[in-house]
């Protein structure tokens, strides 16, 4: 079992490498992200908001879309590696904020974003708790929480954590775990995040929105 850091260090190294190539049409195994815009923006379009936050934001493909619909929104793309956010400023998106940091230790201040978006980065966090915790604290009340990653029934789960993930890792690659509808529930109860809407979709998509309440 490794620990936070080494985890951590490998996301960075993988996603250093795929940088460059991470909007391309040569993006491989990430091809899978584009999938999730959509729908991202399907939910975002139901209710106003200001300020947005993407967490593991890679190089800003989801925010690039947004901007490019509307631009008077203000919006912050966060990812823990450095060249990713390197190659996201190079997009020079006027008033756009790309921060380099942690998802699990989100690094705003209380009540900060109407709107937190995260697509396909949340089976690489190794204390999926804490990444809640921080979510809710950096919402405002009211504010939703729109995730999105993979899940399965247990059984594939337990396939998918127990051997398809270490092999990843072996391969360079940081993924950490993916959970059952049921636990992503208990993560939202332990916070107190109202969940409105928590389903498993096809290609073992995890749709999940959740509510900071007021």
């Amino acid at each position: 079992m490794k620990t936070s850091k080494e985890y951590k260090d490998l996301t960075i190294k993988e996603f250093t490498k795929a940088a460059d190539i991470y909007e391309s049409g040569d993006a491989g195994i990430y091809e899978i992200c584009k999938e999730d815009y959509p729908y991202i923006a399907s939910e975002l379009e139901k209710e106003e908001y200001e300020d947005l936050l993407d967490c593991g934001c890679g190089t800003g493909p989801m925010i690039s879309l947004l901007y490019e619909k509307d631009s008077s929104k203000k919006y912050t793309g966060l990812d823990i590696t450095p060249r990713m956010i390197e190659v996201a400023k190079n997009k020079n998106l006027e008033g756009v904020n790309w921060v380099v940091g942690d998802c699990e230790n989100l690094p705003f201040e209380e009540n900060s974003f109407d709107a937190i978006i995260c697509s396909n980065s949340f089976h690489h966090y190794p204390n999926p708790e804490k990444f809640f915790e921080s979510a809710k604290r950096v919402l405002r009340p009211g504010g939703r929480l729109i995730l999105q990653d993979y899940t399965a029934p247990k059984f594939i789960l337990w396939i998918m954590n127990h051997t398809e993930m270490p092999l990843a890792n072996l391969m360079g690659h940081g993924d950490v775990g993916a959970y059952s509808l049921d636990q992503v529930q208990q993560f939202c109860d332990l916070v107190d995040l109202k969940v409105e809407k928590l389903k498993r979709e096809k290609k073992m998509r995890l749709h999940l929105v959740a509510r900071k309440k007021v």
